[in-house]
C-alpha cells in the first residue's frame, strides 16, 4: 500500500517538474524556438535541463500507468478516463499515447489553476476584497440557507450566480497566461492592405483582450457583476482559456474547480488580510508574477488571514468528506 506521506512527496514532485517544464514553454524567453542554430547542444544548456526534465516525467507517468494496470489486473482499480481506455478491448492505442491522455490528466491545469485561485484569494482577503466577499457569502446562504447544504451540493450543482460571475471575472482579471501559446496559420489572411502568409506564428496578447476598454468597462477594476444581468464580455466572457476551435479543452472542468473551491472556502472561512502590510499580494495582474518570463504567473509570495465562521460544522463537513472519499 502506498502510505500517505510518499503521495504527498510524489505530488510535490510532480507539481515542480511540470512546473518547470512549463517554464521551457515560455513565449518570451526561449529563444531557441525562434532561432534554429541556438538548438546546437553546444550552445544550448535548456537542452540538457530539458532532456532531464522530460525523464524525469517520464519515470513518474510509467510509474502511475503500471499501478493502474495493476489496480485493473487486481480488480482494485476506481472509475477512471485511462482505465476505460486500458479495459475497452477496441481501444488499439500503444503505451506512448496512452502515457500522453495520462499526461493530460496529470498535468493539465496544475500550473493556471493554481494561479487563478491564489489571485483570487489574494482579492478576496484584500481591503477591496472584503464587500465583495460579504456579498458572496451572503448570496451563497440565498441559495443554501441550510447547514453543510453549501458545502455538499457545489459538487453536483452551479445555482450560485454571483460566484459563477466571481470565477469569470477571476479568470479575466489574472490572465495568467499573458501571452497565449502560438498558432500558425493554415492559408494566407488579408489584413487591411496586407497579406499574411500561410505559415506565419502568431500569438494572441490574452491579457491585452482581457483589460480592453471596448470590450469591458473599467477593466482595470475587479468588478464580478459586470457578468450578471447585463453580461459583458457576451460572446467571450474572457480571454483566460484562450479563444476559438484551440481554446483550453479543459474550459468546463477548470470552471468548476474554481466555483467549488471558491464557493467551499467562502462557506467556511473569512478571509482578512494580513498583519504586516508588507505581506499584502500585489493587486496588479502583470506585476504580481515572480517570474515574468514564465508561460503562465507564478503569484509572488503574500500573507492571508483565514477566520472559520464554525468551527462544529465545519470539523461536521470535513469528517463527512473523508469518510466519502476514503476509499478512493
Amino acid at each position: 500500500m502506498v502510505t500517505a506521506p510518499i503521495i504527498w512527496l510524489t505530488a510535490l514532485a510532480v507539481v515542480h517538474v511540470e512546473r518547470v517544464v512549463s517554464n521551457f514553454r515560455s513565449t518570451s524567453n526561449n529563444w531557441q524556438d525562434y532561432i534554429p542554430l541556438l538548438r546546437l547542444p553546444f550552445l544550448s544548456r535548456q537542452n540538457k535541463q530539458a532532456t532531464e526534465y522530460r525523464q524525469r516525467r517520464d519515470r513518474y507517468l510509467t510509474t502511475f500507468l503500471n499501478m493502474l494496470k495493476e489496480r485493473i489486473a487486481n480488480g482494485t482499480d476506481k472509475p477512471c478516463i485511462t482505465g476505460n481506455i486500458l479495459k475497452d478491448p477496441e481501444e488499439t492505442l500503444n503505451d506512448a499515447e496512452v502515457k500522453s491522455i495520462c499526461l493530460t490528466m496529470v498535468s493539465a491545469g496544475i500550473d493556471t489553476v493554481p494561479g487563478n485561485m491564489i489571485m483570487g484569494l489574494g482579492y478576496l482577503a484584500s481591503p477591496q476584497g472584503q464587500e465583495i466577499q460579504k456579498k458572496a457569502y451572503e448570496e451563497i446562504m440565498t441559495v443554501y440557507p441550510n447547514d453543510g447544504e453549501a458545502w455538499e451540493k457545489c459538487l453536483v450543482e452551479e445555482k450560485v450566480p454571483y460566484i459563477t460571475a466571481l470565477t469569470k471575472e477571476i479568470l479575466r482579471f489574472w490572465t495568467v497566461i499573458p501571452i497565449c501559446l502560438p498558432r500558425t496559420s493554415i492559408k494566407d489572411i488579408k489584413y487591411n492592405d496586407a497579406v499574411i502568409p500561410a505559415g506565419s506564428t502568431f500569438f494572441m496578447n490574452a491579457w491585452a483582450a482581457d483589460y480592453d476598454e471596448t470590450h469591458f468597462k473599467d477593466p482595470t477594476k475587479f468588478i464580478p457583476e459586470r457578468y450578471l444581468d447585463h453580461q459583458e464580455g457576451s460572446g467571450t466572457p474572457h480571454y483566460g482559456y484562450g479563444a476559438g476551435t484551440r481554446m483550453c479543452v479543459g474550459s468546463h472542468l477548470a470552471n468548476r474547480e474554481i466555483y467549488t473551491a471558491f464557493l467551499r472556502m467562502i462557506t467556511a472561512f473569512e478571509f482578512v488580510p494580513a498583519k504586516d502590510p508588507q505581506d499584502w499580494p500585489v493587486l496588479n495582474a502583470l506585476d504580481c508574477n515572480s517570474i515574468p518570463t514564465a508561460l503562465t504567473t507564478e503569484p509572488k509570495p503574500f500573507k492571508v488571514g483565514f477566520r472559520i465562521r464554525d468551527k462544529a460544522s465545519l470539523e461536521r463537513w470535513i469528517r463527512a468528506s473523508d469518510l466519502r472519499t476514503k476509499d478512493l
